[in-house]
């Protein structure tokens, strides 16, 4: 520490960064040296810290060729860029992300009532569910929140730079105990302005605040992966909603053609009774087939609404609308890949397989964290200060340091020992996890492949199965016409063509739900 006195009494604050000390007089040239020396040192430390800041504003997103068929780029385990299909919605940047909450409830039954209807497609319904999902909301907040911890682990390896002792103070002789002022109206009193700053710069820590950094930017990848899988099980479940109020819609429509199959049975009973050829016990039973055809519509009505609101609720829109869907119930396509292949591209693009590696690859900094605990640090750093006692004709002072120091905690118990052995046994429990995962999603593949195959089999026996229940009905009609068939060949004719038209609306919508999960078990474009 330099100690020396400065001729004149002017002292000026700067924010100017000019290596000239300011309120000292040309005729002190013994203080260049120090000023010199402060100077570079605080030049060395701003480039180390500019350094720092364009490495934070570098994106940690690398630009890399994305193939179209996969949602995540993995040929490069270690890489911490990851790719988002074409298919995904997240946008590039999840900025001004706005989640409206209403925190007041309806008092009055007009507030809740039904005031509209909307009639919308499926990929509506996708789209409207991707803007408005809470949980795909929270999902890119988390992407932004975790992105802000990048910045600040960086912080900890920027230069560090303060105040110090800055500020006014005064002191004098004892006020009460101790000994007086001999002469009489003398003072020993005196205030002084002071003022330093410090600045401080990590050079080595053990790799500590490299892996902070590193497994900030896993932590990303990982939440990035995280939206993926998020997305991917909105749209299952609006996908599956939409199936289910076509499924309630088509009930409908079946049911309103047995009430009308049900009614002609009811009036050709009572034709043949006026004519004589007929019985009450044919107009009882037709009549009971009529109200079973009735209650079955009626709750058929009431599995529409819930289905209407189901898919409502999980858009997240105005409760006092719901929705009725637009596109008519047919098969939604093929699936071109074999078992084999489609097993191989969910290995490839389901996030939560690479999810798992990430949490392991965040493990193994945080790992490099535990053991440098107990290692030596060594910072760099360097202060300068200036005071001036403005009660006395003195000068001021400045003083300077600059310096390595080493700080070394090398007996802790065996805190480092122990928390690294910890995330050595969190690496296995997440190689344990990959495997656990990536059989689970083995199995979602076969499953749905399977079901794929045999629901495609039933579309077409079913609708053959359809042809002939109709056949049948409309014989069992001019048989009861003509008199040599009963009621009851009409009634079991109708059931049998109620049967048969749901079996078929059934096997279509059950091969577009296993399209549409082996669509999303590979985090395919619907």
């Amino acid at each position: 520490m330099l100690n020396r006195p400065i001729p004149g009494s002017n002292l000026k604050l700067s924010s100017h960064t000019q290596c000239q000390p300011i309120g000292i007089s040309p005729a002190a040239p013994q203080t260049t040296t120090g000023w010199q020396l402060m100077c570079v040192t605080i030049a060395l430390l701003s480039g180390a810290l500019r350094m720092e800041t364009a490495r934070a504003a570098t994106p940690i997103v690398a630009s890399r060729q994305q193939r179209p068929q996969l949602a995540i780029d993995t040929s490069s385990r270690h890489d911490n860029s990851i790719q988002i299909a074409q298919n995904t919605t997240a946008p590039a940047t999840f900025t001004n992300i706005q989640l409206p909450n209403d925190l007041n409830l309806p008092n009055t039954g007009s507030q809740v009532q039904i005031t509209g209807r909307q009639s919308i497609t499926l990929q509506q319904a996708l789209d409207i569910a991707f803007r408005n999902n809470r949980q795909v909301q929270a999902a890119r907040l988390t992407v932004e929140r975790d992105r802000q911890g990048i910045n600040l682990a960086q912080a900890s390896q920027a230069v560090r730079v303060g105040l110090s002792n800055t500020g006014i103070t005064t002191s004098g002789s004892p006020l009460l105990i101790g000994e007086q002022p001999q002469i009489p109206g003398s003072t020993s009193s005196s205030t002084g302005i002071n003022g330093g700053i410090t600045a401080n710069y990590t050079i080595l820590d053990a790799g500590r605040n490299q892996s902070s950094v590193r497994a900030a930017e896993e932590q990303v990848r990982f939440d990035r992966l995280d939206l993926v899988r998020v997305e991917q099980l909105v749209r299952g479940q609006v996908i599956a909603a939409y199936y289910d109020l076509q499924a309630a819609d088509s009930a409908i429509k079946i049911s309103q053609a047995s009430v009308t199959d049900a009614t002609r049975s009811l009036n050709d009973a009572q034709l043949q009774e006026r004519a004589g050829v007929g019985t009450r016990f044919d107009i009882l039973t037709a009549q009971v087939q009529l109200g079973t055809a009735n209650q079955n519509l009626t709750n058929a009505q009431a599995q529409q609404q819930t289905a209407r609101k189901n898919l409502a609720q999980i858009l997240v829109v105005d409760q006092n609308t719901e929705f009725t869907a637009a596109d008519p119930v047919r098969e939604l396509g093929t699936w071109q890949y074999s078992l084999e292949d489609s097993i191989i591209l969910a290995f490839k693009n389901r996030p939560e397989v690479e999810q798992q590696l990430s949490l392991r690859r965040i493990s193994q900094q945080q790992e490099i964290i535990a053991a440098a605990a107990d290692s030596a640090q060594v910072n760099l750093v360097g202060s300068y200060g200036l005071g001036k006692n403005i009660t006395s004709s003195a000068g001021a002072q400045d003083n300077y340091s600059v310096g390595v120091q080493l700080s070394w905690n090398f007996f802790d118990g065996g805190a480092a020992a122990a928390n690294t052995n910890r995330e050595k046994v969190s690496q296995q429990i997440f190689e344990n996890q990959f495997t656990t995962t990536r059989n689970q999603i083995r199995f979602q593949v076969e499953q749905a492949f399977f079901s794929l195959g045999s629901n495609q089999k039933n579309i077409a026996t079913s609708a053959q199965a359809l042809r002939q229940a109709e056949e049948s009905l409309k014989l069992a009609r001019l048989r009861f016409q003509a008199g040599v068939g009963t009621q009851t060949d009409v009634i079991v004719a109708q059931t049998n063509l109620a049967t048969a038209r749901g079996n078929n609306i059934t096997a279509v919508l059950n091969y577009n739900r296993a399209l549409a999960n082996l669509r999303t078990a590979t985090v395919l474009p619907q």
